[in-house]
């Protein structure tokens, strides 16, 4: 199994009323892959906030392998 961070992220207006993206929280988890890893990202994430959809805090969701070197 691969390691993954998923990123939960929403756009926002700022101050300046410029539209800014901020990470709702970073998530990480053991997956087969990046599809794998975006499921169960997400189910962890709807219940850290107990919500039934992500998309209620989040515009879209960014998987990354996370590679530690050895």
């Amino acid at each position: 199994m691969a390691h993954f961070t998923v990123r939960f992220l929403k756009n926002v207006i700022g101050d300046q009323g410029k539209s800014c993206e901020v990470c709702q929280r970073t998530v990480d988890v053991d997956a087969r892959d990046a599809d794998e890893a975006a499921s169960l990202a997400q189910q962890q994430f709807c219940e850290l906030r107990e919500i039934g959809d992500w998309s209620l805090h989040a515009d879209r969701i960014e998987v990354q392998p996370a590679d530690f070197p050895s």
